[in-house]
């Protein structure tokens, strides 16, 4: 038997979120049996267990779309038991049994080799979040965005995406220019390297124009519709913008004018279903490129009651940067 976060729903379509104990025969019959240390809490997790839809596409349900831990099987010649793995996607928490349990079983080709940089904690404190934002680095880095090129925006710079991609650009030698509508999160922001906080209503503007004055080299956006239309109107001759988010909302009311006049490149960022060679790159690279004691800084740990408390707070953006869930706390 084991302890997971577990979701039903009823004739209703109401969801409820329980800490049940399963048994562990009731797992997906995946070829990599792993027990899970941590788990985390993304804001795909705060609507699967607030109950929102678009997330869940079956119940019952384990959320958590991400998790790390130590393999305690393996069918898989890729695979033994004592590696240590972390997992990121592939519609684990939305289609198949997820990481907010003491438990899991997955395919192999979902799995990545744990960095030895990195402890299971902290890969999680790192998460699909900064994953992502490794991902959205790497699009500027190979859209050829040097740091002499200019500021780069982080919208969003308080969430988990936003506060990685900051630490990450810093520590490259980037000039970052963090977003935020929570100006009480500025020594925040600025320890993690942010050269310079703006509020989000310099962003906010629906229904601007399509072309303004240019201020930035690249862009690093987790928030959508208007907040992106106008980052991408700001952005330089030549630069890029990796769009990897929608908090604000789905919609793009912008133009062609900023493609096809100054030639910005707008790259869409998806993390649930990249490649092997592609996530096993951007986990060395965080290896490389982020500061353990940045990661730290940014970090809450919280066990499997907590994890339920923290979905309704991730949702209402009252969640500063990574929670981590000690699924055996």
């Amino acid at each position: 038997m084991f302890k997971a976060i577990y979701l039903t729903q009823d004739e209703e379509k109401n969801v409820s979120a329980e800490i049940a104990d399963l048994d562990e025969a009731d797992l997906p019959e995946h070829n990599v049996a792993v027990d899970v240390e941590y788990s985390t809490i993304n804001y795909k997790d705060g609507l699967a267990i607030m109950g929102k839809p678009g997330v869940v596409r079956t119940y019952p349900m384990i959320p958590g779309i991400d998790l790390s831990g130590t393999v305690a099987s393996s069918d898989s010649p890729d695979y033994k038991a004592g590696d240590k793995i972390v997992l990121n996607g592939w519609e684990v928490g939305e289609m198949h049994w997820g990481g907010l349990a003491q438990k899991s079983h997955l395919q192999d080709g979902w799995l990545v080799p744990l960095p030895e940089a990195f402890t299971t904690q902290q890969a999680m404190a790192i998460g699909t979040a900064g994953y992502t934002a490794m991902l959205c680095v790497l699009a500027l880095e190979e859209h050829g965005i040097t740091p002499d090129a200019g500021p780069i925006l982080v919208t969003g710079s308080s969430g988990g995406v936003g506060s990685t991609a900051i630490a990450i650009l810093s520590k490259l030698g980037f000039e970052v220019v963090a977003s935020t509508g929570r100006p009480e999160e500025s020594s925040y922001l600025s320890d993690l390297g942010a050269n310079e906080i703006i509020d989000r209503s310099e962003l906010g503007e629906e229904n601007s124009r399509p072309l303004q004055k240019t201020r930035w080299a690249g862009v690093v956006d987790a928030v959508g519709s208007h907040t992106l239309a106008n980052a991408i109107a700001q952005t330089n001759a030549n630069g890029c913008v990796a769009a990897c988010g929608l908090a604000q909302g789905a919609d793009l009311p912008t133009s062609v004018m900023p493609f096809i006049l100054r030639g910005v490149t707008l790259v869409g960022v998806n993390s649930v279903y990249e490649s092997f060679a592609r996530r096993k790159l951007a986990w060395d690279r965080m290896a490389a490129d982020l500061d353990p004691g940045k990661l730290e800084q940014m970090t809450e740990v919280v066990g499997l009651e907590g994890a339920i408390n923290v979905a309704s707070q991730i949702l209402q953006g009252q969640v500063r940067g990574r929670v981590v869930v000690d699924v055996n706390s």
